[in-house]
């Protein structure tokens, strides 16, 4: 089965941007000893991890094959964090701030490919992981916060 009628695009750039984000936050758990954070970034993973199984069949069923790539951007942002980690001592929160700008980039590409032609469990699919990365984002914006 195909699902040619429908742009996946949207779909298949957001699953990059989450394997990304796994990556970076599995970099961000070696920057800390604390459990609590690590905790959390693994639950972040976790999540990130589950978001992208729900997707990939959409992208398999149109594609032959599943999306394995990363998003250029959030390597940037890696690669700058991890620059300017080199010259701060409170690396943890330099962390957690690009870590919630990963978040807010997981939220903005949900939005956009919710805005576009999708199969309907598909777009059910995006509903449900929108509400459990919007958790993520604000749990990550919290430590943030408490960091400060």
């Amino acid at each position: 089965m195909t699902l040619s009628n429908y742009d996946l695009a949207p779909v298949k750039s957001l699953i990059r941007v989450l394997n990304s984000g796994i990556d970076f936050y599995k970099k961000a758990e070696h920057k800390t000893s604390d459990k609590r954070f690590n905790q959390v970034f693994e639950r972040m993973i976790g999540e990130k991890v589950r978001a992208i199984a729900l997707l990939q069949p959409y992208v398999v069923a149109d594609e032959g094959c599943a999306e394995r790539g990363s998003a250029v951007s959030v390597e940037i942002r890696e690669a700058y964090t991890q620059l300017l980690d080199l010259f701060q001592s409170d690396n943890l929160h330099l962390y957690l701030s690009q870590l919630e700008e990963l978040e807010d980039k997981v939220l903005e590409k949900i939005e956009a490919a919710l805005e576009g032609n999708l199969p309907g469990q598909c777009k059910s699919a995006l509903l449900q992981i929108k509400a459990r990365m919007t958790l993520c984002h604000n749990e990550i914006r919290a430590l943030e916060v408490i960091t400060e």
